[in-house]
């Protein structure tokens, strides 16, 4: 925490680098929100447990096995909790929120701000990148079309071609009688 201006220091990269897709939400887990709010997993998870009225599965959910199999052999670094007694928490954006209600804390608020104005650049380059493939789409389709009418002309050629050899053919045939 940096005492001039009472600011915490995280770089967005480290944020983002926690945030995962998992069951259509972007979430972070448990054990990184108590690693950036500097508690420890099992205090973010007792504050949750006394106050889960604030926290419907919109907001929080627990990773299933293959769940969190699946991500962990997605991202080698999350290596840490091999052998976990429990399954760790998938907080959603609100779930993110409602944390810095339950851990009361002048970090867990700064840190939250931090948190929350990440999730909304990842959703405004989400959005930037829907518009870019969109766009993408768009171009790809009208050269789909473009080689399609490319083709036609191709097979009218051919056909020309055909035709006029037909007709060489017929000229050059070898003629009988008069």
């Amino acid at each position: 925490m940096d005492s001039k201006n009472n600011t915490i220091d995280i770089a967005e990269e480290i944020i983002v680098s926690r945030i995962h897709n998992i069951r259509g939400k972007q979430v972070m887990l448990s054990h990184d929100l108590a690693e950036l709010y500097q508690v420890e997993t099992k205090v973010l998870n007792q504050q949750v447990k006394r106050n889960i009225g604030k926290f419907p599965e919109r907001y929080m959910f627990q990773l299933t096995q293959e769940e969190y199999s699946r991500l962990r052999s997605q991202n080698v670094t999350l290596n840490r909790g091999q052998h976990m007694k429990y399954l760790p928490y998938a907080f959603s954006e609100h779930g993110i929120l409602m944390l810095s209600s339950v851990l009361r804390s002048d970090r867990a608020d700064k840190v939250n701000m931090l948190i929350i104005d990440t999730f909304v650049k990842v959703r405004e380059l989400m959005y930037i990148h829907k518009d870019i493939i969109h766009q993408l789409e768009q171009v790809q389709n009208k050269l789909t079309e473009h080689d399609n009418h490319i083709l036609v002309i191709f097979e009218y050629l051919k056909q020309f071609e055909k035709s006029k050899q037909l007709e060489q053919e017929y000229k050059d045939r070898k003629r009988i009688g008069y």
